[in-house]
Order: structure tokens, then C-alpha cells, then sequence
């Protein structure tokens, strides 16, 4: 059988690049012939994650997966880090383009040269699609947030580029909650503005959303029982293939977890079943210290066994004074956590998250209910869709980031009354709470079993990127998977730098 390969490019954030793995795992495990290259793309400033990246990249499951680190490019002096995105992937198309030619390109062009059956690119990488054009071959987005956000984005840039002639500002004034396909409750217009604050931020995510619709499909890390309104909402609409091939999480020991995280797994053996509540809010999650102290108090009043990752370093820079003493025969104090094990373990029974789409589907999976505190991006709507519409999650806020007082700027904080009060509803797992848990997790293990939507859905997926398939809608009338030789490809390319 023909060889494949397929490029990937993922945005270089450790969450974003840890599911581009995972699904490079489940497609090579499933389509032997397939082969997956994974273009890394470096971050231009020293991040916390980047261990992180290098061990995940070090540690794929499959021969047949390879990375190739791209080389660094200059971005412009002034750019917003809040920016950054648009101009680093812009700055290596060139660089993609070259390496995708060279990988696909036997010496001698021979029968060995692997046929390159398309891009799937993350969600912030879209602009590469221009390079798979070039190429002649289809762009897949992967999707690492849910479906209905991505519903709920194409919604609003109807409106902003129709209705509202690019006045953001009006249209998120023209309600006080907006009624949007795919959710069956209104979302209150403070739990979508947090994303539109920046007028810069405003136009970079309409200008997107616009550009998803030249790619050929979307393969979103959802399952359809878990989003049913939005899979069907994208069936009716004149909009790419979805493939819900999700819930893509890491099912396997890490087995470079160090002593901390071995100390940490002791003390969770030692602790009763769900009794612990574990307090995490991702790898740029972070809170001021009058906010920590807040979480300290809380935590001190509900007498609850509980794991706390916390960013700073030290943590008792920003503790209350003796915290650590007094809570010591019940607590544990971290700042690296290794949350899917955390997560797996029967000791755990809560789950403080900041609703980043990866967590809630890990916390799914195992079962364990979340106390929703979104903090950025786009979490303000997936703990919306955690309490309001899956009834999975108890809420400790919907809209964090947005409660700042309307005179000052500074960032408000959430009382250790109302963070107590969340923390033992959490425990508590009121009857309809764990019945809803246990259906979505249930339903979430079954879609990746052999009967399952989602294993069927990676299936037409595979089906879609053979050669000649038809069934893929591509654009400016590119063939669907083509052999690559390298002169002919970067004289397309680069026309006005070949040398000969």
C-alpha cells in the first residue's frame, strides 16, 4: 500500500502540541501506512512549558511519528505577547514550506517518496493553509476546543461582518444575552465579551474564523453525545466536515513524573476514596496574592483534603503565614502537578479547574466533577457549557476575568466565602451531579471503542485523506494527495529564488 504522510503544525503551547500527539498516536495506530511529521514551532522567549515539550516529544509512541523543530524567526519589536500568535506563524511559512519538501522527497524521487495526503494544522495555524495550497493538497483544522465554541465563533462573525458592520462594541451592547445555535441557554453577554475586550484581539479572532472556511474539515477533540446540538448544528451548515474524534486524553502512566510526583501519588494512596479536591488552573493559570489568600481561607474553613498546584515560586511567598503548618496533615502545597494522574486517582473526588477544553475532558473521563474558574481565552463559555447545558461542574465562577469594577483597573478577587461555599457543593456531589457524570463519562470511554462515534468518525477521516478520494471538498481545485519532488516543488514555491 502507498505510504502517506501527513504534516502536522501545532501551536507551540503545551496543551495545544500535547493533543496534536495524541491524535498523531491514534492515526498512525490505526492506518499503518500513514506516517506523521510534526513541525514545532519555538516560542521567541524562555517559557516554563518547553521542558515540558521536549519531554513530549522525546516520548511518542510511535516510530512513525518524526518532529522537526523549525528555525527561529525575529518578530516584530512591539509585539503584544497577547498577540504573538498571528505574526510567529505568519514568520514560517517559508520555513514549513521547505522542510514539507524536503521530508516528502526521496533522493532519487523514487517509489520509496512518500505521497503527502495533507495539513492538519491547529486552530491558531489556519494561515497554513496557504502553504498546503501550494502543495496541492487539503487542510484539516484540529480543533483542541469544543464544538460549540466554534459554532458560537462563526455565529458571531456572521453577525460582526453582516448585521453589526464590524462594531463590536454594538453588537455585544445589543443584549444582555445572546441566543446561540447549538447552546439550548442564552449565554449572558459577560461570559462572551471577556474574549472581545481588545479591539486588536477582536479582529485577529473574526479574521480566523473567516479563513476556517477554506479548510477542507475540521477534526474537533469532542465526541458527539457529548455535543450533540453543535455536531448536528454543523451538519446543516455550508461549513467544512466536522470529525468529532475526541476525547483525546493521555490514558498512559507518565513515567517521568519525578519525586515530587511520586510523593504526591504515596500521599493520595494513603487518603479515602474522593476525598481529596485538587486545585489546578493550567500552565498560565496564576492568581495575585489578596486572591490566593482568599483560596488559602477557603480551603482552611471547609476542612477538606485537598492538592494545590500553585505557579509562584516559592508558594509560601504568597500563602498566608502558617498555612502550610496548619493544613499539613490534610493538604499538599505543589507547583508542577501531574494532573492526569492526579486526576485518574480514586482519592480524588474535586476538581478546581480552569476549564481549559483538555482538563474537562480529562476530568470526564475519570469521572470527577470540576468547580468551574475560567481565567482566559475561551473558558468563560466551556464552563457556561459545563454547568449550564452538561450539568457536570458546579460553579465557583462563570466570568472571572471579566469581574473587574466597573471605575478601577485593577483585578477583582473572589471571596473565600464563595470559593467555600463551591468547594463543598464539589464534594458534596449532589445525586444528579454524579448521575451526569457518569453518563458523560461512560458515554466518553464507549466513543473511542470500536463501536464507537468517534472511532468511526477518525475512520472517515482516514477515509478522506486517501489519494483520489472524492469525498473531500478542496480548494481552488487542488488535488487531494499528491507525490512531491523536490526541484519542481520549490520552483512553485520560491520562483524568484531558485538557482539552478
Amino acid at each position: 500500500m502507498k505510504k502517506l504522510e501527513l504534516v502536522f503544525i501545532p501551536t507551540p503551547l503545551i496543551g495545544h502540541l500535547t493533543a496534536a500527539v495524541h491524535l498523531a498516536n491514534l492515526l498512525t495506530t490505526r492506518h499503518p501506512p500513514l506516517s506523521i511529521t510534526i513541525l514545532i514551532i519555538k516560542l521567541p522567549f524562555p517559557t516554563k512549558s518547553a521542558p515540558l515539550i521536549q519531554s513530549l516529544c522525546s516520548s511518542s509512541a510511535s516510530d512513525r511519528i518524526r518532529f522537526i523543530t523549525l528555525p527561529e524567526q525575529p518578530i516584530p519589536d512591539g509585539t503584544k505577547r497577547t498577540l504573538l500568535i498571528d505574526p510567529l506563524i505568519q514568520s514560517q511559512k517559508q520555513n514549513v514550506a521547505t522542510a514539507v519538501a524536503d521530508l516528502t522527497s526521496a533522493p532519487d524521487g523514487g517509489p520509496d517518496s512518500p505521497t503527502l495526503a495533507g495539513f492538519v494544522v491547529d486552530m491558531f495555524c489556519i494561515p497554513m493553509v496557504d502553504v498546503a495550497n501550494q502543495f496541492g493538497v487539503p487542510t484539516f483544522v484540529f480543533y483542541t476546543s469544543s464544538a460549540s465554541f466554534l459554532a458560537l465563533l462563526f455565529h458571531l462573525q456572521e453577525l460582526y461582518d453582516n448585521e453589526f458592520n464590524h462594531d463590536m462594541d454594538r453588537l455585544l451592547n445589543s443584549a444582555t444575552e445572546f441566543a446561540v445555535p447549538c447552546f439550548r441557554n442564552p449565554i449572558p453577554r459577560k461570559v462572551i465579551s471577556t474574549m472581545f475586550i481588545d479591539r486588536e484581539a477582536t479582529e485577529w479572532t473574526h479574521a480566523l474564523t473567516r479563513r476556517y472556511r477554506e479548510a477542507n474539515g475540521f477534526l474537533i477533540n469532542t465526541f458527539s453525545e457529548l455535543e450533540p446540538d453543535a455536531i448536528h448544528w454543523f451538519a446543516e451548515q455550508r461549513l467544512p466536515p466536522v470529525y468529532a474524534v475526541g476525547p483525546i486524553v493521555n490514558l498512559k502512566k507518565n513515567p517521568q513524573i519525578g519525586e515530587n510526583g511520586e510523593e504526591i501519588m504515596k500521599w493520595l494512596d494513603q487518603q479515602p476514596p474522593s476525598s481529596v479536591v485538587f486545585l489546578c488552573f493550567g500552565t498560565m493559570g496564576s492568581f495575585n496574592e489578596s486572591q490566593t489568600k482568599e483560596i488559602a481561607e477557603a480551603l482552611e474553613r471547609t476542612g477538606v483534603r485537598f492538592i494545590w498546584a500553585i505557579r509562584q515560586t516559592p508558594p509560601e511567598s504568597v500563602l498566608p503565614e502558617g498555612f502550610v503548618d496548619r493544613t499539613g496533615g490534610i493538604g499538599k502545597v505543589i507547583g508542577w502537578a501531574p494532573q492526569v494522574e492526579i486526576l485518574k486517582h480514586p482519592a480524588t473526588g474535586g476538581f478546581v479547574s480552569h476549564c481549559g477544553w483538555n482538563s474537562v475532558l480529562e476530568s470526564l473521563w475519570n469521572g470527577v466533577a470540576v468547580a468551574t474558574w475560567p481565567m482566559y481565552a475561551e473558558q468563560q463559555v466551556n464552563a457556561f457549557e459545563m454547568v449550564m447545558e452538561l450539568g457536570v461542574a458546579v460553579e465557583v465562577s462563570l466570568d472571572y476575568s471579566m469581574m473587574v469594577a466597573e471605575e478601577e483597573e485593577k483585578e477583582a478577587v473572589l471571596t473565600a466565602e464563595k470559593i467555600e461555599g463551591a468547594i463543598r457543593r464539589l464534594m458534596e456531589r449532589s445525586d444528579e451531579l454524579k448521575r451526569a457524570l457518569m453518563v458523560k463519562g461512560e458515554e466518553s470511554k464507549k466513543a473511542m471503542t470500536e463501536s464507537g462515534s468517534s472511532f468511526h468518525a477518525l475512520n472517515r477521516f482516514i477515509d478522506a485523506i486517501m489519494p483520489n478520494h472524492s469525498d473531500v471538498p478542496l480548494q481552488h481545485g487542488l488535488g487531494s494527495a499528491v507525490p512531491l519532488q523536490h526541484g519542481h516543488v520549490m520552483a512553485l514555491l520560491f520562483p524568484c529564488t531558485m538557482v539552478t
